[in-house]
């Protein structure tokens, strides 16, 4: 049963022209391979002593996939990957962000860990429905990649005096936190131990003759 499961892996591999040496001791890059193909040969392979390479990519061009488009008149905008049409595009729908459908160019997408469950090749209204049933727009606001978008936003939304106030505060900010960092410095050694100061030596004293005159008031 291994070799004949060998000789199917090695038949799949020089089809796919992932191996040009078909030794039992070579390396199988199953990197290269599309996701259907490097699954099934990795279930075939979970017996045998040939090391499996793992998967890099976790984010495919593939129907479902929401991505970013990142030039043209659509830039900022999110789409669904309807249909791969070859290497370099891919039918594009967004329904629900003002996006109609068309071919686009995959080097101005930018790929993101959403993906959405529809036939392929759907019509719009399919690819609407399940765009509404994934809440796609709620898990989209809160993600890193929204948030910082945001931001920039706002900061090109910015006035001369708003861009003054920002400046003076991020001044103060670092001020505050050069102090901070000076006095643990000066508290801290160089193997990490606290540093008794002078002055908290001074403070402790103080201290303690203050509790010591509280107590012998309190005596008399």
């Amino acid at each position: 049963m291994a070799r004949n499961a060998t000789k199917v892996v090695f038949d799949i591999l020089s089809h796919y022209r992932v191996l040009n040496n078909t030794s039992p001791h070579a390396t199988l890059r199953l990197a290269t391979l599309t996701p259907c193909y490097y699954r099934a040969v990795k279930k075939i392979l979970s017996f045998s002593f040939f090391p499996v390479s793992v998967m890099p990519f976790e984010r495919f061009v593939q129907t479902g996939r929401i991505a970013k488009a990142s030039a043209g008149p659509l830039k900022g905008r999110l789409v669904a990957i309807v249909d791969v049409i070859d290497q370099n595009r891919v039918l594009v729908d967004g329904p629900l962000t003002g996006v109609p459908r068309q071919e686009y160019r995959l080097n101005n997408l930018h790929l993101t860990k959403y993906r959405i469950k529809f036939p392929y090749t759907a019509p719009t209204r399919i690819v609407r429905k399940a765009w509404t049933e994934s809440d796609l727009k709620a898990q989209w606001k809160v993600s890193p990649w929204s948030v910082k978008a945001q931001n920039i936003r706002k900061r090109s939304s910015l006035n001369d005096f708003d861009r003054f106030k920002l400046r003076y505060a991020k001044r103060q900010r670092n001020k505050l936190l050069t102090i901070a960092f000076n006095t643990l410095k000066k508290r801290t050694k160089a193997d990490g131990t606290p540093r008794v100061l002078k002055k908290d030596r001074r403070e402790r004293l103080r201290a303690e003759k203050a509790k010591g005159g509280k107590k012998a008031a309190a005596k008399k």
